[in-house]
């Protein structure tokens, strides 16, 4: 269960979530700084990983296209990296269910 940030996140939630998200990678970390959308999700797909972000535009993509990748949509205004990682830490096991679940393409969380 391995999360891509995407570049509209922090890249330290790579750190700070490690110990339940092992793997995890942020798009600039895997040369996909100021990519476009369409980039990210061709990466997340070809490498086995969830799209991590708070653009809408991947939400819209998962309806489109289905998965892979799968989408995890953080729908919250204006916080703090700690909002953020708290917000993950608490919702693991909704993101686990994503990952296992065969016909869910996206979760969002509030």
């Amino acid at each position: 269960m391995r999360l891509l940030f995407d570049e509209n996140l922090s890249p330290r939630l790579v750190s700070l979530l490690l110990d339940v998200y092992p793997g995890s990678a942020h798009a600039h970390d895997v040369g996909l700084a100021s990519a476009s959308d369409e980039a990210v999700w061709i990466y997340a797909r070809k490498n086995g990983f969830i799209v991590c972000t708070k653009d809408s535009d991947f939400h819209e993509r998962s309806l489109l296209l289905g998965h892979p990748p799968k989408v995890v949509w953080i729908r919250r205004g204006n916080c703090s990296t700690r909002e953020i990682e708290e917000t993950l830490r608490n919702h693991v096991e909704d993101v686990r269910r994503l990952a296992e679940d065969e016909s869910a393409a996206f979760l969002m969380l509030l």
